[in-house]
């Protein structure tokens, strides 16, 4: 589990970095700023467990012989 945790940190970091490039003043209406907040919050979460979980499955799998 300390492998899992390392590489959820590892990978935030990229995730949260490719996120500052997404300008999401075009994607919401004016003075939605809350929503517009908690949208990217969740965004950024959900990239982070599912970039995360496909390495983890990646790794975890690739038998060495």
């Amino acid at each position: 589990m300390k492998g899992k945790f390392f590489l959820y940190i590892l990978v935030s970091i990229p995730v949260i970095w490719s996120m500052e490039s997404i300008n999401i003043n075009k994607i919401f209406k004016q003075n939605r700023v809350l929503q517009a907040r908690i949208v990217y919050f969740l965004l950024g979460i959900s990239l982070i467990y599912l970039v995360t979980n496909f390495f983890w499955d990646l790794f975890t799998s690739v038998k060495i012989v």
